[in-house]
């Protein structure tokens, strides 16, 4: 849906195939490809493999094309043993062992991070704009003013308590990570007052480096402007609500998480 917001793009491009919208099997020789969505049976892989040869460009769109969104939290072994032991159904794709992002199957030009990436974003990659410059992280679009003189003791949860217009989410005790998650979305979550749960995932300070480096330095920012005890906002960072993205932190560099056989990403190829 954000790439039929982004309007712009109908003068200048044909939508050639989107099963959504057009009626067709079969992707047909195309500019650019924008693959949203992860491989995970056996007809998606040959799906993916079938329209690449097709495309000039191809680009990773979203979270679960880039690191396997929330169908590879299935990849627990015990998870994984439900779904297999029913693989013999009919007409039904079979399931392949794990999810896996599309780079571990076929080589990728360019990474849209976002769930979804912003109709700005898409216009951005469609256009291959060379000044595109997003911010280095949330933190900077969000524009909240944050307060030396304001320190929450613990956090307060989601979506609990008035938010203050103005003032820094953090320095309310809401659990937002926007310091360290790549910018580009001009902060359209925490503007309104809902904190960053890290969809697009880590900022080019931390996708070269360990999982370990992004949550020590948001520990940081929280030490600066909250008194929350860090056993605390250890749990809550490692908590299911955060799971559904912040698995990504892990999942850029070395070929970690669930792309342990891709090298790393490099920064120059992501949005």
């Amino acid at each position: 849906m954000a790439l039929l917001n982004a309007g712009e793009w109908v003068e200048e491009r044909e939508l050639a195939y989107m099963p959504l919208v057009i009626s067709a099997y079969d992707v047909p020789s195309v500019e650019t490809l924008l693959v949203s969505g992860g491989v995970r049976t056996d007809e998606d892989l040959h799906k993916l493999r079938s329209a690449v040869r097709q495309a000039r460009r191809v680009v990773a769109v979203g979270t679960c094309a880039i690191s396997g969104g929330v169908a590879s939290l299935g990849n627990r072994d015990e998870v994984r043993e439900v779904f297999i032991a029913e693989e013999e159904r009919r007409h039904v794709p079979r399931l392949l062992p794990r999810c896996r992002p599309i780079d571990t199957v076929v080589e990728v030009d360019r990474y849209l991070p976002g769930c979804p990436p912003t109709p700005e974003l898409f216009m951005a990659v469609l256009r291959d704009t060379p000044h595109f410059e997003p911010a280095p992280n949330v933190c900077r679009e969000c524009g909240r003013t944050k307060r030396r003189d304001m320190k929450p003791s613990h956090l307060v949860g989601f979506q609990r308590g008035e938010v203050l217009p103005d003032i820094c989410l953090i320095n309310q005790g809401y659990l937002c990570v926007g310091s360290s998650v790549r910018g580009g979305c001009r902060a359209l979550c925490t503007r309104p007052g809902h904190p960053c749960v890290g969809c697009r995932g880590p900022s080019d300070a931390f996708i070269e480096k360990e999982s370990e480096a992004w949550l020590s330095s948001i520990k940081r920012v929280f030490g600066s402007l909250t008194d929350v005890p860090e056993e605390e906002l250890d749990r809550a960072l490692r908590s299911p609500q955060l799971a559904l993205f912040l698995f990504q932190f892990s999942d850029y560099a070395h070929g970690g998480g669930a792309a342990e056989d891709r090298p790393p990403r490099p920064k120059e190829k992501l949005l």
